[in-house]
Parts: C-alpha cells; structure tokens; sequence
C-alpha cells in the first residue's frame, strides 16, 4: 500500500509566529520553508509513499517543494487549514480514488523516512487513524483508507478532537521524528536534538551563531 500524503503550507510570510522568541521576521518565512522542504523530502524518501501533495498558495514555496518532487494544489478555500486540507485530500481522490491518503503537518524537520513508514503501517489497520504530537496535545498525521474521509480537526486540542470523531489513536514507540512538530524555540531545540534535515539545519546555524 503505498500513500498519498497532503501538507498544508501556509503563506510563509504568516508562518510560524510562535517561533518570534527564537527567529525573528526576517529569518522565519526561510525556517518554515526550511522546515516543509526537510518534510516532504524525507516523505517522499519513505517506501511507503507514493507521492506527496502540497497545499499552498505561497508562490515561492509552491515553487520549492515542486522542485523536491510534490505536486502542489491550489488553496482554493482558502478558509484554514482543515478546508486546505480537506481539498487537497477531495483533489487527491478524484485522481486517485482507491489511493488511502494521509495529512501530514509541514514542520516535521526531524522526519525519518523509516519512522513514517512504521506509522503509516500501523495506520493501514484502521479505517481513519492519527498520531499524537510530541506534547500530546495536537496531531501530526491523519489517515484515511479509502472509502473514507479524511475529516481533519486540526488545531487546539485536535488529539481529542480527532479521538471524538473516531480515529484510532497510534499508541507507537520509536516514531519521535513523525510526533516532532515545530511550533516554539523549545520545539525546535527538541528537532536539533533528533536531528533534523539539511535546510534546517543550515538556517539554525546561523541562528545559532547570530546568537553567540
């Protein structure tokens, strides 16, 4: 079985606010995009997907991550990233009905191909599935067979949400990169230590030395 993951991108000049502690706005539209690009090509590294699809209506990241070998899909909603998500899961469907399909979150610089692949296995048990972040609070990927909707609860505690609607929560050892999002300095401290991708770690190091 071999997935079609949809990550949701939004404009970089808006992304990752919370990060202001750590990069301010001049750094941060590079991080995030730093961040999507170490994702998705770790995604598209992993055997157990057949393609990514990148929600976005940033030119520049749309532009980048086509690059890597994503398809991008217009934010046509443009109505947040639960309606971003759920068209690129509807685009994803009418070209590919019987593809099962998966959202996976955009900061995910630590991300290991082989993790995903062991997640996406435990997934493919379950009709919808999800995995919990590293703070047990939020999500990091939700996934549907087919025949199913995605039905993403992305946002503040989307764990229960997602839990509500009837997900099976993934209750997994040895997947920290997949639960590793990036939202906060800690956050991001927490991925160096994991080891996060090239991009990442080359916008980090000169954030680390414009610290000294």
């Amino acid at each position: 079985m071999q997935w079609t993951l949809v990550v949701p991108v939004k404009p970089l000049a808006r992304a990752k606010s919370r990060l202001s502690d750590t990069a301010d706005d001049g750094v941060r539209p590079g991080l995030a995009l730093a961040f999507a690009q170490d994702t998705v090509a770790a995604a598209l590294a992993c055997p157990a997907v057949g393609d990514v699809a990148v929600v976005t209506d940033d030119a520049r990241a749309g532009r980048e991550l086509r690059e890597l070998g994503a398809a991008v899909v217009a934010d046509e909603p443009g109505g947040g990233l639960n309606a971003a998500l759920a068209h690129g899961a509807a685009a994803v469907r009418a070209a590919r009905p019987e593809s099962p399909v998966a959202a996976l979150n955009a900061d995910l610089p630590a991300l290991r191909p082989a993790e995903l692949a062991r997640a996406l296995a435990a997934a493919a048990e379950f009709s919808r599935a999800f995995l919990p972040d590293a703070a047990g609070i939020g999500t990091t990927l939700l996934t549907a067979l087919p025949g199913r909707e995605l039905a993403p609860a992305f946002g503040p505690d989307s764990r229960a949400r997602h839990r509500a609607s009837g997900a099976a929560e993934l209750r997994l050892g040895a997947v920290d990169s997949v639960r590793q999002d990036v939202d906060t300095g800690s956050d991001l401290r927490a991925a160096l230590v994991l080891g996060v991708g090239p991009r990442t770690a080359a916008v980090a190091a000169r954030l680390l030395i414009a610290g000294q």
